[in-house]
């Protein structure tokens, strides 16, 4: 995967955490986009502990980081 599929494979990620459910899981949201097809669960998974390393979750929970982020990209794929 090149830097720039990653990077909106992030986006997808942290988009799809923002939409989540409230009952809805961390494991779930990562189930729900490793069936879109648009990766694997090991990308899935690697692209979820990336986002913890770098503080855009903490407790299961998206940080002011993670949210500013995952409205930057909502807005992104708006246009």
């Amino acid at each position: 995967m090149n830097p720039e599929e990653h990077e909106v494979l992030k986006q997808v990620t942290l988009l799809g955490i923002l939409k989540r459910q409230p009952d809805e899981s961390l494991d779930e949201v990562r189930a729900m986009l490793v069936d879109t097809g648009m990766f694997t669960m090991k990308e899935a998974k690697q692209i979820f502990k990336e986002l913890k390393a770098q503080k855009y979750l903490l407790d299961g929970q998206l940080t002011l980081k993670g949210l500013t982020a995952a409205k930057e990209a909502e807005a992104m794929f708006k246009q």
